[in-house]
């Protein structure tokens, strides 16, 4: 199969299964985004589901968080991987939100990376379903997907994610992400995959 025809039916069974993705985590605006993503680091969204109404009740802005302990902090998001870090962070990054952007989530990604435990995935994240700006965030589902599907030789997620950009319209990399991501955790998982029964990789 031709790559194009290969890409075209991808995005075809795509839409088709989920013409409306949304984004599975629980938030409110851009800086519960923001938080939500970089809690999901190491971790499931689901858990991350479970304590983001907890903590956005204690703080759901910049000044409200920057005002926590990170132990306070801590206490709340424990059961996410890394909890102690991502505490830390979470308070250096909303000080910074306020010191350097007056309490506003910055819309380019050298300003959202150099937030503290902003990574390039989370800026991407954030620039794709925050502000509708074109992102192509690789998480660990895409990566898979995308080696599965030949998409991509790439040896890490930066290549995956350039070789997916060429591939896929513009216009088309904000819904595939979450598509792709449904359609992996559905679909197409690291475990228990059987090939012969996913309605993508049974046709490639």
């Amino acid at each position: 199969m031709k790559k194009r025809d290969k890409v075209d039916l991808i995005i075809n069974i795509l839409e088709t299964l989920f013409p409306n993705p949304s984004i599975p985590l629980y938030h409110k605006d851009s800086y519960t985004l923001l938080i939500a993503v970089l809690l999901s680091a190491r971790t499931t969204d689901k858990q991350v589901n479970k304590v983001t109404p907890i903590l956005f009740q204690i703080a759901d802005t910049p000044s409200k968080m920057a005002r926590q302990s990170p132990a306070a902090i801590q206490k709340v998001i424990k059961t996410c991987g890394l909890a102690p870090q991502k505490a830390k962070q979470i308070v250096a990054l909303s000080k910074r939100l306020l010191k350097d952007f007056e309490g506003e989530v910055p819309q380019t990604f050298s300003a959202l990376e150099s937030l503290p435990g902003v990574g390039h995935k989370t800026a991407s994240v954030v620039m794709a379903q925050a502000f509708s700006l074109p992102a192509f965030p690789v998480d660990t589902h895409i990566y898979r997907c995308a080696k599965r599907w030949k998409l991509s030789s790439g040896k890490n997620v930066a290549e995956i994610e350039k070789d997916l950009k060429k591939i896929f319209p513009k216009e088309k990399w904000i819904s595939l992400h979450l598509q792709m991501i449904y359609f992996a955790r559905k679909f197409c998982p690291a475990l228990g995959h059987r090939k012969d029964e996913c309605p993508i990789c049974s046709l490639l």
